[in-house]
């Protein structure tokens, strides 16, 4: 679709009704066998086993789409399913990482990604170090021989900093380390690695992509140079995902457009309604002129998804119990990106090394979900009645 705008890509991305008795939603192959009419055509599968379909494991029609359609989106060259974001993150790590290298990682990154590198990659001798996630170019001075990879988080998904990801990009590309970035939060539509100098863009398909909090899913995009690594690596490590889960990715995938636009103008009412609120400290989100990497997020991205954070002041865990405990709108559960609010407190100085986190107050991570606005409000207003009448 040569010229098309991102809402058509997202519409016909992937699909092939004309190989499929003219059906419009590409169908759910359960596979593990896949039978060759001859020798020869086994043979030939084997010289290519990266191409077209020879076991279930390794793909299907059905990844094939979903693949195809968010590389199409993402302006990638081909991508690589998983069966979750973690999964998705270690095998995108372990494909551009040995025993003896360095690898840089961003100090904002999602919780088991830290987890995975410091337990899993150091067990096989890959050091692990974090940077501030605002170093920008400055990256450059941490950059050692064996430095094979510099992995990115933009924004972080609980602090919400800015990356300038060109600038770092380019000092890890002038040493020969491979880029990766987590673009869950942007998604394929805010932000558009590949014209930023990201090697493999890694997606928590769970979220935004699925859309619908009922499907584990993960995605590696990647650029030409990338993607036979990562492929490979991920074949060998056994890494795939459920048909149905892919399913659920590819039909999620045809509604992102409106889903997301709504997610960003909640979540901009509900963060200016917190700004004014006497319980709220400061508000953490990047599309907001008082976030400090405002500038930055206006540069580089087309538009804010619906997940953000709210610092309130400092309060007894009794009082902030007593307004989590009664929301009726807001769930309290991990993830995020469906079509449900969620509130959760999260804890950054437990995951911080290179830069410190000493806020006094509780961190709220929101998500915005797809309800009216207003009653999301009156939910939150009762919620800060009850923290208050804790006090």
């Amino acid at each position: 679709m040569k010229d098309a705008k991102q809402d058509t890509v997202i519409a016909h991305a992937g699909r092939d009704p004309d190989a499929n008795f003219g059906i419009v939603n590409p169908p759910v192959y359960h596979a593990s066998t896949v039978l060759f009419p001859s020798l020869a055509a086994l043979e030939a599968s084997d010289r290519a086993p990266f191409d077209g379909v020879n076991y279930g494991r390794i793909g299907t029609p059905t990844s094939s789409a979903f693949e195809t359609a968010v590389a199409e989106l993402e302006g990638g060259h081909r991508a690589v399913v998983a069966a979750s974001g973690l999964a998705a993150i270690a095998t995108a790590l372990s494909a551009f990482t040995k025993a003896g290298d360095h690898v840089l990682v961003t100090d904002s990154a999602y919780g088991p990604t830290r987890r995975f590198c410091n337990e899993v990659l150091a067990r096989y001798g890959v050091e692990t170090e974090y940077y501030d996630p605002r170093i920008g170019a400055g990256i450059a001075g941490l950059i050692r021989a064996n430095t094979s990879a510099v992995y990115l988080e933009s924004p972080g998904s609980l602090t919400f900093e800015v990356q300038d990801v060109p600038a770092i990009a380019a000092a890890a590309k002038a040493a020969g380390a491979a880029v990766l970035m987590d673009n869950t939060w942007a998604t394929p539509l805010f932000f558009k690695p590949f014209a930023h100098g990201v090697d493999v863009s890694i997606h928590a398909a769970t979220k935004y992509l699925v859309g619908h909090a009922d499907a584990m899913l993960g995605l590696m995009v990647c650029n030409e140079e990338s993607f036979l690594a990562v492929k490979r690596t991920a074949v060998r490590f056994g890494t795939c995902a459920g048909p149905d889960d892919v399913y659920l990715g590819l039909r999620g995938l045809r509604t992102l457009s409106v889903r997301l636009k709504r997610h960003q103008e909640t979540a901009l009412i509900l963060a200016e309604w917190l700004a004014g609120r006497p319980e709220v400290e400061r508000l953490l989100h990047p599309a907001r002129p008082d976030h400090p990497d405002h500038a930055l997020w206006r540069r580089d991205f087309t538009g804010a998804s619906g997940l953000f954070a709210a610092l309130l002041k400092p309060v007894p865990k009794t009082a902030l119990a007593a307004m989590l405990d009664g929301m009726e709108l807001f769930g309290l559960g991990y993830s995020w990106g469906g079509f449900e609010s969620l509130l959760l407190p999260v804890h950054p100085a437990a995951v911080r090394t290179a830069t410190a986190w000493a806020e006094a107050g509780p961190l709220l991570r929101v998500h915005a979900g797809l309800e009216d606005p207003d009653d999301l409000i009156a939910d939150l207003e009762r919620g800060f009645a009850r923290l208050n009448a804790a006090l």
